[in-house]
């Protein structure tokens, strides 16, 4: 059975700093509730395992792997309640419009991703989805130079930081990033 009404919450941050953790522990607790949980991820994440998504802390839960958006609306049951989207700024655009749709139809749709690049600036449609979504919880890391609290994703390449016009997606762990502090978070130009 639906609720009423739907929603969209993200949950967003740097890398490491819980994101999916979080994610997941609201889909156990909706399953916990005996709510139909579907979940979707990037098929380009395949960091921890194809059909699961997972935190750098290991935890996971069974997720279907999806090229584009629109996928979403054509493996969505029709009688699952709540809809879990990880790593949506690999997402195509269209994310925003079936995240929104789902929401209308009644659904609760938590999505996850990284907020900013390794720029510090806006990734894929993640701006969109926190303009549009009820609930926005923005989540940080703990800064790898000083152990204050990070909001920034650093890139590494050789073990330095990665220069502004390196390319914007690079899948990959703590082998290529670090969590920083906008104090140490370094871009060069």
């Amino acid at each position: 059975m639906k609720p009423e009404s739907g929603s969209l919450e993200v949950i967003c941050g740097s890398m490491f700093s819980g994101k999916t953790e979080e994610l997941i522990r609201r889909l156990r607790r909706a399953t916990i509730a005996k709510q139909k949980v579907q979940v979707f991820k990037p098929a380009i994440d395949n960091r921890y395992d194809e059909v699961k998504i997972a935190s750098h802390a290991g935890m996971n839960f069974d997720a279907i792997p999806i090229q584009n958006a629109a996928e979403i609306l054509e493996k969505i049951d029709p009688d699952t309640t709540v809809v879990g989207i990880d790593e949506a700024q690999f997402l195509d655009p269209e994310v925003v419009d079936v995240a929104t749709k789902l929401a209308d139809e009644g659904r609760r749709v938590i999505v996850a991703g990284l907020d900013t690049d390794f720029r510090g600036e806006p990734f894929g449609s993640m701006p969109l989805l926190l303009a549009k979504a009820e609930h926005v919880e923005k989540l940080q890391a703990i800064c790898v130079v000083c152990g204050e609290p990070a909001s920034r994703t650093q890139r590494l390449v050789n073990n330095k930081p990665a220069r502004y016009d390196d390319p914007v997606v690079v899948v990959g762990a703590a082998e290529l990033y670090e969590a920083r502090c906008r104090k140490h978070h370094e871009v060069p130009r």
